[in-house]
């Protein structure tokens, strides 16, 4: 009973953090479930379908606080849109599923510690044809590993300094959002099922998510939070990647 009121705990604390920089928190709920030895054909539809929640109520905020483009978000998310569905109908093998995660858990890993708020960056315009390129594969890793990809699409925009701070928190948010519901798509024409426990998860995950946007899109800073949250995903990562989780 301790160990799942703690999860909950943590739960609640990852879609806090990752909603007030725009993400849907996926990595973080997988990396929790992975601690907990949670099965991939649960964890996948799991974090998806806490991302479409979360996600959504951080693109909100957001965009009510005028940080968002349309003219970056449009061609990455028409590209990942399809993607994210097509992997979303693959599967792995159990031990690949969690390789594969546990290196893509170092993505949040490095924005978390290395990526940091710029106070005047000098945008660059975006690139079609790369945007395109960026959308596809994120989206179709999107979907295979059920996460929403912003952990990877925020660090390569803020590293091409095609957008800001709030501009990446945004965009990503609704890209995170699409590909989590065309990925669980996906998997829903599989036919999998979704657990009475997920209720609970649902709704612990938007109460933090909605705090955490909320605050993410004013001028909250939560830098010593932040690396814990990294510290855990560095924990979780080393566990998928070297041991037998």
């Amino acid at each position: 009973m301790d160990g799942l009121i703690l999860f909950y705990g943590l739960l609640f604390v990852v879609a806090f953090l990752y909603a007030s920089v725009g993400h849907g928190g996926a990595s973080g709920y997988l990396a929790l479930m992975a601690i907990y030895g949670f099965a991939p054909e649960v964890m996948k539809p799991t974090a998806l379908l806490l991302n479409l929640f979360v996600s959504l109520m951080a693109f909100l905020q957001f965009y009510r606080g005028r940080h968002f483009n349309w003219k970056i978000f449009l061609p990455l998310a028409l590209a990942s849109i399809p993607l994210a569905y097509i992997g979303g109908t693959m599967g792995l093998e159990s031990s690949l599923y969690k390789k594969i995660l546990g290196f893509l858990l170092l993505f949040p890993v490095a924005r978390f510690f290395f990526v940091r708020q710029e106070e005047d960056p000098d945008i660059k315009p975006s690139n079609v044809a790369g945007s395109v390129a960026i959308g596809a594969g994120i989206g179709f890793l999107s979907g295979l590993i059920g996460i929403g990809g912003g952990i990877i699409l925020s660090p390569i925009l803020l590293l091409l300094k095609w957008a800001d701070q709030k501009q990446t928190a945004a965009i990503s948010a609704l890209f995170i959002f699409v590909n989590s519901l065309s990925g669980l798509t996906g998997q829903l024409s599989k036919g999998i099922q979704f657990s009475p426990e997920m209720v609970g998860m649902v709704l612990i995950a938007f109460a933090g998510g909605c705090i955490g946007a909320w605050l993410g899109s004013l001028k909250f800073r939560q830098a010593v939070l932040k690396n814990i949250l990294a510290a855990v995903l560095s924990l979780a990562s080393f566990k998928l990647l070297f041991t037998n989780a």
